[in-house]
């Protein structure tokens, strides 16, 4: 049992979704960036996600590729990014840590000393969007031996015949894309997302949460209550972007996690 299994038993025993937050590592700043993550779980953060900025985030919209701009140019790499992470436990050893980046910085650093290194770190699952089901022996399956979960995302496109395919090996949650497209890209829609996240839970017992296209506490409410959970990104990114102190960031965040945790 990882951290994200035991705050899903814990949210479902209470009868409450999940609410997952995105933020980038070292945007604007490492401090910055660290004092916001630190905030997160009092704002009502079940699970956070913690962006690795990398040059070429082909998955993300323009909010969340300045945001990884912004980090490099302030020097942020892996190996500071498990180091915010091992920040953040000195003051937190219950809220999941899911890392969220693209393969490239991994391979770079080898794949058994990232592993060894994230476990050490304290972080809980991964998120590396990629790696198809076809590359499992690559990252996956070492990362869940090492007991890192291993997340793969969902979306639209994946029709009946490939879904088997991307829930093999899937731990700790399933990331169901609400939109095709990038990050930031349209507003998701409960009507649309309700079918598609009833289809896949009727082929895995994982829970299964929403990302993009959700920007405000209405949408947190309405996309989390067809589904186990929602995750919100761009929306906070922004919010960092503007130069909005820690202190609004965090309460725009409580904002959007009240409105996950009335669903």
């Amino acid at each position: 049992m990882t951290r994200i299994d035991d705050t899903f038993a814990r949210l479902q025993a209470s009868d409450k979704k999940a609410f997952v937050s995105y933020i980038m590592a070292g945007d604007p700043d490492y401090d910055t960036s660290l004092a916001v993550m630190r905030g997160l779980p009092a704002a009502g953060v079940d699970i956070i996600e913690l962006g690795v900025p990398f040059t070429d985030p082909m998955a993300d919209g323009a909010t969340i590729q300045l945001a990884g701009q912004r980090a490099l140019d302030g020097g942020m790499t892996l190996e500071k990014t498990l180091q915010m992470a091992r920040d953040f436990r000195t003051g937190d050893t219950t809220t999941p840590i899911v890392l969220m980046g693209y393969y490239n910085p991994i391979y770079s650093r080898g794949v058994d000393a990232f592993l060894v290194a994230a476990k050490d770190a304290g972080i809980d699952g991964l998120i590396v969007v990629d790696l198809p089901p076809e590359e499992d022996e690559e990252l996956c399956i070492p990362a869940q031996a090492a007991g890192l979960n291993f997340i793969r995302l969902a979306t639209p496109t994946t029709d009946d015949k490939r879904l088997p395919k991307v829930l093999t090996n899937t731990s700790g949650f399933v990331y169901y894309v609400s939109i095709t497209g990038i990050t930031g890209a349209a507003a998701a829609q409960a009507t649309d997302v309700a079918p598609e996240v009833a289809r896949i839970k009727a082929a895995t017992d994982i829970p299964v949460i929403v990302g993009f296209g959700i920007t405000t506490p209405e949408a947190a409410e309405n996309i989390a209550g067809v589904a186990d959970g929602c995750v919100v990104g761009s929306a906070i990114v922004a919010q960092i972007a503007d130069g909005k102190p820690v202190e609004d960031v965090l309460a725009f965040v409580k904002t959007l996690s009240d409105g996950a945790h009335r669903a």
